[in-house]
């Protein structure tokens, strides 16, 4: 019976991690030389793990710089940010779908 409180814990304390966080990957660009990622509050609009270039790509299909900026500077005001972390590109990758965007 333990048992199964505990993984219902597990289970439930996952699920709120997952459908409340987005794990967002900020790539090296000129504002930010060494790239961060950023533990967030969710937004209707992101994804659990997420990037500016991802969500350029599923808004107006190709990134560019003036989506990526303004996507970027959109969602880290509009969110309460958790963590900063240093750059993961292979969080970037996942949330691009393993595709890489020039700067």
């Amino acid at each position: 019976m333990n048992n199964v409180l505990i993984a219902g814990g597990i289970a439930l304390i996952t699920l709120a991690i997952y459908t409340q966080i987005t794990i967002f990957a900020v790539p090296p660009i000129g504002a930010v030389p060494e790239g961060r990622t950023i533990v967030m509050l969710r937004l209707n609009k992101t994804k659990f793990i997420d990037s500016a270039d991802a969500m350029c790509v599923r808004i107006q299909g190709y990134v560019n710089l003036i989506c990526r900026g303004m996507t970027m500077g959109a969602v880290l005001n509009a969110t309460t940010i958790l963590a900063r972390l240093p750059y993961s590109e292979t969080i970037y990758k996942i949330s691009t779908g393993g595709d890489s965007y020039t700067r």
